[in-house]
């Protein structure tokens, strides 16, 4: 008699928090192609990055929010969740790490700062394959019907395949109706940043606070980038490494016997 396959652990945090719209989203697009664990903030955690927390005890709650789905709220960081998920929750490493549904862009320099994608980057500098995946509207209420649509495509493709335990893909879905998206595209992160600003304010006491403003603009002009994807009404793929090495830069110091 063939062995019953096992089903494959499928890790989900998010940045957004435990309750936000898009990871539900996220759980009920995939929780029948494996065993889903759910591992996210407490709070809001955007912008966050890859930060972790050194410097105060981190806690963890039980959560009933997804039926059948274990769920638990920490709070830490994005990073924190998959740290704790694989040491103290899971007790070994996921099949598969999937991050979001961010409420937001995390196309170009994003990808820097997230938190949706320092969650899935911190899965595979463990060995585990992960997605990020974003949704390009920042509203509360969001409407998530393509990205279930997008999400649980690209996810069962990437069960079926044997993936590299780095892989590490950043995935932006255009706001749009289903019918409206013409497709997935593999891209390159753009060169794009927000040129920022910081707004100088007064306090109802008189003292000066500042807040952060910017507009976003981009530098590259290229058709194989995430936003001209994304401006087209594709689904951009940007496959992601955590090497920051600069290996052609690399070459040439070496050429040329730099600091020799």
């Amino acid at each position: 008699m063939a062995k019953k396959k096992e089903k494959p652990v499928i890790l989900i945090t998010n940045d957004d928090d435990i309750t936000s719209k898009g990871i539900r989203s996220l759980v009920e697009a995939v929780k029948d192609l494996g065993t889903v664990v759910v591992v996210a903030p407490d709070r809001p955690q955007s912008g966050m990055g890859h930060a972790i927390t050194i410097g105060s005890p981190l806690r963890m709650n039980r959560m009933n929010l997804f039926g059948d789905v274990e769920a638990w709220q920490t709070s830490g960081t994005p990073v924190d969740c998959v740290k704790l998920a694989v040491d103290k929750i899971l007790h070994r490493k996921p099949d598969l790490c999937l991050s979001g549904i961010n409420h937001g862009a995390n196309h170009s320099i994003n990808v820097i700062y997230s938190g949706t994608m320092s969650a899935a980057m911190e899965a595979a500098i463990e060995g585990i394959p992960s997605i990020g995946f974003s949704l390009l509207d920042y509203s509360y209420d969001a409407d998530f019907t393509a990205s279930k649509e997008v999400v649980r495509k690209i996810v069962t493709q990437v069960l079926q395949q044997k993936s590299e335990k780095h892989l590490l893909l950043n995935v932006n879905i255009p706001a749009l109706p289903p019918e409206k998206i013409k497709g997935i595209k593999i891209c390159k992160q753009a060169y794009a940043k927000y040129e920022e600003d910081f707004s100088e304010r007064l306090d109802p006491h008189g003292k000066k606070y500042y807040w952060l403003t910017g507009e976003f603009k981009n530098f590259d002009k290229g058709k194989d980038t995430d936003v001209w994807a994304l401006e087209h009404n594709y689904v951009s793929v940007v496959p992601v490494q955590f090497d920051l090495t600069n290996y052609a830069l690399k070459k040439q110091m070496e050429k040329s016997n730099l600091f020799k």
